[in-house]
């Protein structure tokens, strides 16, 4: 996502703990695009909502996508157009097969954004942490 506060550290927290409980060991790490709030924590509004259904984000740091993380990842999943679209100009040409939208990747919404939720409350907080599960499942479902 754009700072790596809000949708990109939710997703990751769920991510992590899904895959394990399914059985799949994964590397799993997030990003964004800024570099607004690198080395600081996850927004207190995801950490909140994280918490309350057993998610922890109190490790997570923030940091922005770098060059080498197009290599070193297979799949890069962008949260938004905007986000994609950074990262399609970033990404060397023969790697951009590995980049895509988390919701259309996931086979849960094709051409679907998960909304920012950074000037909302707790509720468009919950909103994205229910869209982001859903997507984790609907990923764990493509890798299974």
């Amino acid at each position: 996502c754009l700072g790596n506060i809000c949708r990109s550290p939710l997703a990751e927290g769920v991510a992590r703990r899904r895959f394990a409980d399914a059985g799949i060991r994964m590397v799993v790490a997030s990003c964004g695009t800024g570099r607004w709030h690198v080395g600081e924590g996850a927004d207190p509004r995801s950490r909140r909502v994280a918490a309350e259904t057993g998610y922890d984000l109190e490790s997570h740091r923030v940091r922005q996508l770098a060059a080498a993380d197009y290599r070193q990842y297979d799949l890069l999943l962008a949260m938004d157009a905007a986000n994609l679209a950074v990262m399609r100009r970033q990404c060397p040409s023969e790697l951009q097969s590995r980049l895509g939208l988390f919701l259309e990747v996931a086979g849960v919404q094709a051409g679907g954004e998960v909304p920012d939720p950074y000037h909302g409350d707790l509720e468009d907080f919950r909103e994205v942490r229910a869209l982001v599960e859903h997507g984790v499942d609907g990923l764990i479902q493509r890798l299974a």
